[in-house]
């Protein structure tokens, strides 16, 4: 090895990034495997490589003893101390054994070895870049795509991008520039893999720190965001100045600031809102572009319902629910999103309910208080005298007169009254039954229907006997006969 070779091991340093020392290392590991491999693998040996000159030097390591059995490993007292008189009995003694035809074996037999120690330095030098770089975004050219994942070109190593990782409204084509998101970088037998990602919302994150400067600097922050890759995103941002806008700062001139980034992501849309200590006011913002009403925070079940006008609730809902899905995990509340009809019948419907509840428990209250009624001693009753048997009444002869008329109690069908009562219809000749008094309620109710249909029929026909009295004496003045009309005489 000469200084050529040095040389090169330096230019290789600058272009891969491998330090010289780490292929020094490489090549001493190799030159040793080569030596034990020609030269007998029972020595102790090391290689040494001058790291300005490149001179190979080839050094053995024997044990110091009385009379040695195996010169390849043990040298004897009496030659270690013509090199050095000091040593004694079980000291280590190194001397150099580089053979002649050493450089042509070593460039033949460690050629493998040192590109595998190159190779072996390189993936280790990639890992550390990328595994110190994870969170942030590099710009990448699509390689290839298969059924699952989309290789990217980083330049250094091509990286990884999963189905989980990618937006499905984004065509992966070979050439495309992305920026993607180092999400982790992992050792594998091959090397380093680098996996990245376009749905991160770290993505979302870094592109805002690249767009806008005052995030840069530390005058706006970013509190919270909430993606669903490819649809839509929502960012809450705080300044510290106050003179300072944080929504216009993201927003920028005209809208150019945000624009790029949707750009970027292709069409996504990004809401930019303020964030607020007050749960109910971030809640009322997180819901934009929707108008809130009011809105009332429950502590104790974490939930916020927000009231917006009758026609912004499909606003704050979004589609598909979109909206609210989004405000509630950028938030971390559950957010309950009524109409202010609705509220109001809720309202109203409860108050209903509380006032009834209230009357009922005044009257409850009330018989409470009431003083409980003193009940009278109930009356012994003296036991019935034993009815008298009555004469049956004489069959009167005469016929009995009928009066007629519209008053129920004075006639019914089927039944006849008269100064003593009412008496069912005899059903034999000759003999009439009492009504007792205890009549049944049906038989008084089909009583009382006959008694009115009765009247009815008598109403009718006194009306149609009206109609036919009146008809003729129409004709008796309006159509005389023709014998008894008299021409009309010419005055």
């Amino acid at each position: 090895m000469n200084f050529e070779v040095v040389q090169a091991l330096k230019q290789l340093e600058k272009e891969r990034g491998i330090p010289i020392d780490a292929v020094i290392e490489a090549l001493e590991a190799a030159l040793v495997s080569a030596f034990k491999r020609n030269y007998g693998t029972s020595q102790n040996v090391k290689v040494q490589i001058h790291p300005e000159t490149g001179e190979i030097a080839v050094l053995a390591y024997k044990s110091v003893v009385e009379e040695p059995s195996d010169p390849r490993l043990e040298i004897s007292l009496n030659e270690a101390r013509k090199v050095n008189p000091e040593h004694q009995a079980g000291d280590v003694f190194e001397v150099e054994i580089t053979p002649g035809e050493f450089g042509r074996i070593a460039a033949q037999t460690a050629k493998q070895v040192v590109v595998q120690k190159i190779r072996e330095a390189e993936r280790g030098i990639i890992y550390e870049e990328f595994s110190n770089r994870e969170g942030e975004v590099v710009t990448g050219v699509v390689q290839r795509r298969d059924e699952r994942n989309v290789i990217v070109d980083l330049g250094r190593v091509e990286a990884v991008m999963p189905l989980s990782e990618q937006v499905y409204r984004e065509p992966y084509s070979y050439g495309d520039r992305l920026k993607v998101y180092i999400l982790e970088t992992r050792k594998t037998p091959r090397g380093p893999q680098v996996i990245v990602s376009r749905s991160h919302p770290g993505l979302l994150k870094r592109l805002l720190e690249l767009e806008v400067p005052e995030i840069h600097d530390g005058l706006v922050e970013i509190k919270g965001i909430a993606r669903e890759a490819g649809n839509r995103s929502k960012v809450s941002v705080l300044s510290y100045d106050p003179n300072v806008d944080a929504v216009g700062a993201c927003v920028g001139p005209r809208g150019m600031r945000i624009q790029r980034i949707v750009s970027e992501l292709k069409g996504e849309k990004v809401d930019v809102i303020q964030w607020h200590n007050d749960p109910g006011i971030y809640v009322s913002n997180a819901l934009s572009p929707a108008r809130v009403i009011l809105t009332r925070v429950d502590e104790d079940s974490h939930i916020a319902k927000a009231i917006v006008p009758d026609n912004q609730l499909s606003l704050a809902i979004g589609k598909e629910g979109q909206n609210a899905r989004l405000a509630a995990k950028l938030t971390g509340w559950k957010v309950d999103i009524r109409s202010d009809s609705q509220v109001r019948a809720l309202e109203e419907e409860q108050e209903r309910l509380a006032e009834l509840e209230a009357e009922a428990r005044a009257e409850s209250e009330e018989a409470l208080h009431e003083e409980p009624i003193e009940q009278e001693e109930p009356v012994e009753q003296e036991e019935p005298e034993e009815p008298v048997d009555q004469e049956e009444p004489e069959k009167s002869e005469e016929p009995v007169d009928i009066v007629s008329g519209d008053d129920e109690s004075i006639e019914d069908e089927g039944h006849i009254q008269d100064a003593a009562g009412i008496v069912d219809e005899p059903e034999d000749e000759g003999e009439i039954q009492p009504q007792t008094e205890a009549e049944p309620q049906e038989t008084k109710r089909k009583k009382k229907k006959a008694l009115k249909k009765k009247s009815e029929a008598d109403e009718d026909n006194d009306i149609a006997g009206k109609r036919r009295s009146l008809k003729r004496l129409r004709q008796d003045v309006y159509e005389p006969d023709d014998d008894e009309w008299d021409e009309p005489t010419d005055f």
